[in-house]
């Protein structure tokens, strides 16, 4: 029986090395500058702390087999307590290896600050002042990716493309809930937020198709939420655009609100036009017509709200659409997806909105940007 305990263990660590090695390890072989230098720091950090792993189980070993019960020729001090040669190389090999770690966090954590502009195209090449990056602005929505290249006029739907050695600046934000955006290939993940903006700066240094995803659960889509990042030459590049242009269509109002209702499993889309104001809008929570921007809000309570009448309009303004999904994950059907359509949850609680009771007797309380008191809520209370 032991004999076929330990061939099956064999077969089942056979099948574990097969398994791994059609693995795609693309965080350990990257395409890009940031993404290389993030995994030099898990080889560095990986390394920093072997050197007192394995000594440590070297030693547990040795010590099992040196003071076994059964060798009489070793070393027998029951009463043996000190060693202050014991004691230096005990804590002084940790010590050291901690400041190594913590010199290599901070340098790290600066270095690659995703909101830090690049220095360099690779360890061999640095940026050149004449170099203008890549304007993308990146939208998580329910359940794809919405980019915008503002400076050559086009946007796209689960399809992101770069010039190879060109640096790449992101601008992020989301539309309901809370997203991840991921390029492993590229460089390491950023949240996206609504109402909120976050950056990256990369650069991609190999040609090659590239797989994005969202790396934060955000509801029954999530796992459909994927993308295809290419870095092509110049010329590609250009010839892709070109495709966008002449195969896209405009994204205007319309479009953009049939757009954000939740969609699973989106194939790639082109828009060969878009109003440039429409990131900031997604931005600030108000794309949709009559929504007061949160941004105008903020300036109006900044200076002292606005009381009265008026003041309650602004809050009116201000309150978005229910939320594209529940609590639960589930899509509101009835606001999204129409009535009749099966991908309602029928029994789980639907998110609040802003006619719901529990929101109705809520101030919009202002925003002090001085950090001394609150303001004066915009509806004067």
């Amino acid at each position: 029986m032991s004999r076929l305990s330990k061939i099956f263990s064999s077969l089942s660590a056979l099948s574990l090395m097969f398994m791994l090695g059609g693995c795609n390890l693309v965080v350990m072989a990257p395409s890009g500058d940031i993404a290389t230098q993030q995994r030099d720091l898990i080889l560095i950090s990986v390394v920093l702390m072997l050197l007192i792993i394995v000594p440590v189980m070297f030693l547990i070993f040795l010590f099992a087999w040196r003071y076994r019960h059964s060798n009489t020729a070793a070393r027998y001090e029951p009463d043996w307590h000190h060693s202050t040669r014991l004691e230096v190389v005990i804590w002084s090999a940790p010590l050291v290896i901690i400041i190594a770690l913590g010199a290599v966090t901070w340098i790290s954590t600066h270095k690659l600050d995703p909101y830090r502009p690049l220095d360099r195209i690779d360890a061999n090449t640095p940026i050149s002042a004449k170099v203008k990056p890549l304007n993308v602005e990146v939208v998580a929505m329910d359940w794809k990716w919405l980019f915008f290249y503002p400076d050559l006029g086009i946007a796209t739907v689960n399809e992101l493309a770069a010039p190879v050695n060109a640096p790449i600046n992101f601008r992020i934000t989301a539309t309901s809930v809370m997203n991840s955006f991921y390029v492993p290939a590229l460089a390491g993940q950023i949240y996206a937020m609504p109402g909120m903006e976050t950056q990256l700066h990369a650069v991609i240094n190999n040609p090659g198709e590239f797989d994005g995803f969202s790396a934060n659960y955000s509801g029954p889509g999530f796992s459909g939420m994927r993308f295809k990042f290419h870095g092509l030459s110049q010329a590609d590049f250009d010839q892709w655009v070109q495709k966008a242009k002449s195969e896209g269509t405009a994204l205007n109002t319309d479009a953009y609100l049939k757009l954000v209702k939740p969609s699973e499993r989106n194939p790639p889309q082109f828009f060969a036009s878009f109003d440039n104001s429409l990131f900031s809008k997604i931005l600030n929570m108000c794309a949709t017509p009559g929504k007061m921007c949160s941004s105008d809000m903020m300036m109006i309570d900044m200076k002292g709200g606005v009381p009265g009448e008026q003041g309650e309009q602004n809050r009116e303004r201000l309150l978005q659409e229910s939320a594209p999904i529940d609590q639960f994950g589930a899509p509101n059907a009835a606001e999204y997806f129409g009535k009749d359509t099966s991908a309602s949850s029928e029994t789980a609680p639907k998110a609040a909105t802003g006619d719901d009771h529990s929101m109705s007797g809520m101030d919009m309380q202002g925003m002090d940007m001085s950090g001394t008191k609150p303001a004066q809520s915009s509806n004067g209370n």
